[in-house]
């Protein structure tokens, strides 16, 4: 089977029960499985395009009473967003025009409008205004389901036939109820549009991102330059970046430096010094000087353009703590319709008066609403991972910023992840009767085909004394322990000293004590000599480490490397509990016995060998500077190097559950206290309509304090 992936936009979703009904449809269809998100307003679907196009996916969405279409650019969405709320404004204007004379008589006891009057001001607000509620309940109705639509249009239509029934019976104006259905519906509306903007504010991170990549590039061909639109860039365009220009693309720098401010991808303040062979990455911002660079990745290939479809994909993805609001919205309002039903008979047969009795039952169908209980933790979703994309955070999804929050034990690799990974030469120690040079030449011919660390170091310092390594094809790496070669019918090793079989001498521990990593380079069992190298501690991992630890996490280093340098290591970053020598297929072994004996175990590294162990974690990070395995395996991605990310993460998660769990109680405390005094006849309709309204707004206002959250300040 063929899998593929669509967003969908989709239009006329007003509750939570609107998405969870449409998801339910949606994941009926055969080899179709969907997430609908109340908050985005999206579908994420993966589907079989041989049994379901994408024309079937729509004209389904469209069968349930919604709308809906393949994202377009941010640009056109926001100008649809616009529009939509530009037609809502008005809407209620007019609506408000039309019910305050409806409210004279409460403010001004001598004013009583004629009851004609009233009906004439009540009606093009109940079924012109009011039309979108009962399309609405209609396709809710048509599909099977029942949503806020329902109760909105059950309740002032209530109000408004009773009151159209005692205007044509007795013509009495004093109890008629035409202002209690026009002021529901225009207290609706203004939640809606209250809530709609607090929406706009949530995916406002977003947005930002999209906004910063400027629409022109002054590119040279045929050695004019010329301004032309990014878009219409290809890879290997040369491209000039003058002073105070923002980058159009990822590229390659050719001549000149300057300072680049890459804050919006790394959230690191300082800017970064940029110079003939640097990479620059589209939306960062260039300082005084002047660059000319070839490009390198354009459109959606650049670094921006992955950021912006991760933190799409992590806004429109749920978390598991959702699972309970989504199951109680899909009986919500059936149960409420029930309750509504159940006041009017009781308050009709004990106190005989019709009128009060529906007057209470329409407070219980307009206070009971599942739109705060659906947008509880969508919108703080959606306001976290955007406020973590800012700050150089990128979230794969929901279920992994839910789990951070709970991490027992975080593991970290040492090199590259403690370590800035950029291991130097530092001691060259050959034997009696061989010359520093000529160790140096012999290991740097074995090492000039690895990718390792080590191996990269020294043969850059070979390189820098002028000493070109000769060329040989037949080295074969050793996972974990080091290389081996056959030369002019000799016997090569070069690795740990105990993988050259040298490792029981006075002189490595020594070395090794002080931090260092040592090689020997052994010819036929006999050894040659040692190399040293030393990797500096990143600045910020001590710090991060002790706050790790204040956080109440236990911090364990995983190495390859030998214990004394493990220990050495673990030493200065703070760090109590380290395992060494330990290899890359043993470390996803040792990831799993600490969840075993822990609980959840995060997992922090930079390379191809810690991507098996950062599978195995329940939370996994890689540095932006690691493999591209490490990052594609990993659930967060830390633009900016620094372990102090996680603590950031860890943070942010910890705030984002406690805002979700807010929220949820505010929705569920907001109904259990609202229905019962509506039940009771302590709520006429006019309160609960503003009760309804107030309560999907403080949700996502609550959600919105998010952004007030700051990443730990490293510099």
């Amino acid at each position: 089977m063929s899998t593929a992936n669509i967003d969908l936009q989709v239009t006329g979703m007003h509750c939570a029960s609107c998405s969870a009904r449409l998801e339910k449809l949606l994941n009926q269809l055969p080899e179709v499985a969907a997430t609908v998100n109340i908050a985005t307003e999206k579908a994420h679907i993966r589907y079989d395009p041989q049994n379901t196009g994408v024309d079937a996916l729509i004209k389904a969405i469209q069968g349930a009473g919604f709308d809906a279409h393949p994202l377009r650019d941010f640009a056109a969405e926001k100008n649809a967003r616009i529009a939509a709320m530009r037609d809502l404004q008005i809407h209620l204007g007019i609506s408000i025009l039309l019910t305050l004379p409806l409210l004279l008589p409460m403010l001004l006891h001598s004013v009583l409008l004629p009851g004609w009057m009233q009906f004439a001001l009540a009606t093009p607000v109940q079924f012109w205004i009011g039309q979108r509620f009962y399309a609405g309940a209609w396709s809710s109705l048509k599909s099977g389901g029942s949503n806020m639509d329902v109760l909105v249009a059950l309740g002032t239509s209530a109000a408004y036939l009773l009151s159209c029934a005692m205007l044509l019976s007795h013509g009495m104006n004093h109890s008629l109820y035409f202002e209690s259905s026009a002021t529901l519906i225009t207290l609706v509306l203004l939640g809606k549009l209250l809530e709609a903007r607090a929406k706009g504010n949530a995916s406002s991170a977003l947005e930002a991102l999209c906004n910063l990549q400027p629409t022109l590039a002054q590119v040279e061909r045929n050695g004019v330059i010329s301004a032309l639109a990014i878009d219409q860039m290809q890879p290997g365009d040369v491209f000039l970046v003058r002073p105070g220009e923002s980058v159009p693309v990822d590229g390659l720098v050719l001549e000149g430096s300057s300072s680049i401010d890459e804050a919006m991808l790394t959230g690191e303040s300082l800017p970064q010094l940029k110079q003939t062979g640097d990479k620059i990455y589209a939306a960062t911002h260039n300082g005084a000087g002047l660059l000319k660079c070839r490009a390198l990745a354009v459109g959606s290939h650049t670094q921006l353009a992955a950021i912006i479809r991760l933190v799409e994909q992590a806004q429109g993805s749920k978390a598991a703590i959702q699972r309970l609001a989504d199951q109680i919205s899909a009986i919500f309002v059936p149960v409420v319709l029930l309750v509504a039903l159940l006041t009017l008979v009781a308050w009709w047969m004990l106190g005989g008066n019709f009128t009060v009795a529906l007057i209470n039952a329409v407070s219980v169908l307009v206070i009971a609403c599942p739109c705060a209980l659906g947008l509880a933790t969508p919108t703080a979703v959606v306001v976290a991972t955007g406020r973590a994309a800012s700050v150089g955070i990128l979230i794969k999804d929901a279920a992994a910023l839910e789990r951070t929050h709970r991490l027992a034990v975080l593991v970290v690799d040492k090199t590259g992840t403690l370590t800035y990974g950029r291991p130097a030469l530092t001691d060259l120690l050959p034997v009696p009767g061989i010359s520093a040079e000529q160790l140096l030449k012999a290991a740097a011919r074995l090492a000039q085909g690895s990718t390792h660390p080590l191996s990269i170091a020294l043969v850059t310092h070979a390189k820098s004394l002028l000493l070109v390594p000769e060329q040989t094809t037949n080295v074969a790496e050793v996972a974990g322990k080091g290389l081996k070669a056959e030369i002019d019918g000799k016997h090569y090793l070069l690795g740990s000293p105990a993988f050259a079989n040298m490792e029981n001498q006075p002189l490595v521990a020594q070395l090794q004590q002080q931090g260092k990593t040592v090689i020997a380079l052994a010819c036929d069992a006999s050894l040659l000599g040692y190399i040293a190298f030393a990797d500096q501690l990143r600045a910020s991992s001590r710090e991060a480490v002790e706050r790790l630890t204040a956080m109440g996490i236990r911090v364990v280093m995983l190495s390859g490397d030998n214990l004394s340098t493990a220990q050495a290591i673990a030493a200065q970053a703070g760090i109590t509990e380290f395992r060494a020598e330990v290899l890359p297929k043993h470390k996803a072994e040792e990831v799993k016995a600490l969840k075993a004996r822990y609980g959840l175990v995060g997992m922090v590294g930079d390379g191809i060998n810690d991507a098996p162990a950062l599978a195995a974690a329940d939370v996994s990070f890689a540095m932006r500077s690691g493999s591209d395995i490490a990052i594609q395996a990993a659930d967060i991605t830390l633009m900016k190097n620094d372990l102090m990310g996680v603590v950031d993460a860890i943070s942010l998660s910890r705030a984002s559950l406690k805002k979700i769990r807010q929220n949820l109680f505010f929705a569920f405390a907001y109904n259990v206290l609202g229905i019962p005094l509506a039940m009771l006849g302590m709520l006429n309709p006019m309160i609960a309509g503003t009760a309804m309204a107030l309560s999907s707004v403080s949700v996502v206002s609550n959600a919105l304090l998010l952004k007030r959250w700051k990443a730990q300040d490293t510099n």
